[in-house]
């Protein structure tokens, strides 16, 4: 399930890309999770899956839904209209490094190892060979681009903490649906105050990548976190950012005909010792 989402996620940044040429970053948040409201709704319909209508459940998809959606994609969106796409890809991995500690710190049945701090930071490694020392050396600790990158990966990794503490009664195709639609809600005062009410007039291109994000990148993909946060834990789900530069490499070689050089390949051995010495099982051997 882990590969399963790194491959979806893989396309986003290509997706906000061709998107933020002709929307701004709050309108991009809004669309994204706002078009992916009916695509889940339709789902669950199908499969007759029921929506909790306690309070309970729905005050904690709204915090869900600041942390994993509103927060962080209004950040990362801004921050990557600044930046080229690989090296948002490259901070973005460092949720990887936060996600342990923050669910350490906080969660019981998480205890903070040695294996997964090695293994994240090894996988991170893994992440800028893939990218090249080009991308490497444009970082830049007091770019705020940069900061705001960092910012979303910390929510990132709160909101895996919050989705086996608040979450955790729910099935994941009803956590994902419940934190889309207060995501909708919660991004439009945003959007409004900054960027204006959204306009419908966009290319064919933008409305394809638009459709692309929600239907794929954030509806299918959402229903496989819940399912792997509830599975596998908060620390373990956001390796899969360690694994979504990787898959993006490998999805523009097998469908756009990008080549891929040595150091590609490299970078896709580093980040699997990394997963392995996260899991531990080999070491133990």
């Amino acid at each position: 399930m882990l590969f399963a989402l790194a491959s979806v996620w893989g396309g986003s940044f290509f997706f906000a890309e061709i998107a933020l040429g002709e929307i701004g970053p709050f309108t991009l948040t809004f669309l994204r999770v706002s078009l992916a409201v009916p695509v889940l709704g339709a789902w669950l319909l199908w499969r007759r899956i029921r929506i909790p209508g306690t309070v309970s459940f729905w005050a904690g998809c709204c915090v869900m839904g600041a942390l994993n959606n509103v927060i962080p994609f209004s950040l990362l969106f801004w921050g990557q209209n600044q930046m080229e796409s690989g090296l948002a890809a490259i901070l973005n991995g460092m949720t990887a490094i936060f996600a342990p500690i923050i669910a350490g710190a906080i969660l019981k049945d998480e205890p903070l190892t040695r294996n997964k701090l090695m293994g994240a930071g090894v996988g991170l490694g893994g992440v800028m060979v893939i990218m090249g020392p080009g991308l490497i050396r444009g970082i830049d600790p007091s770019d705020l681009a940069q900061l705001a990158i960092l910012g979303a990966t910390i929510s990132y990794a709160f909101a895996s903490v919050w989705g086996r503490v608040g979450l955790s009664k729910a099935r994941a195709e009803a956590n994902a649906f419940g934190m889309l639609v207060c995501s909708a809600i919660l991004s439009v005062p945003m959007m409004l105050w900054i960027e204006g009410a959204p306009s419908l007039t966009m290319s064919t291109g933008t409305w394809g990548a638009l459709l692309a994000l929600a239907t794929v990148s954030t509806a299918m993909a959402y229903v496989l976190y819940f399912a792997i946060l509830t599975s596998a834990g908060a620390a373990n789900l956001m390796l899969v950012t360690l694994l979504v530069p990787a898959f993006a490499v490998a999805l523009g070689a097998a469908f756009l005909a990008e080549r891929m050089p040595p150091q590609v390949y490299i970078g896709f051995a580093i980040i699997a010792l990394g997963l392995l010495i996260t899991d531990g099982r080999l070491s133990r051997r």
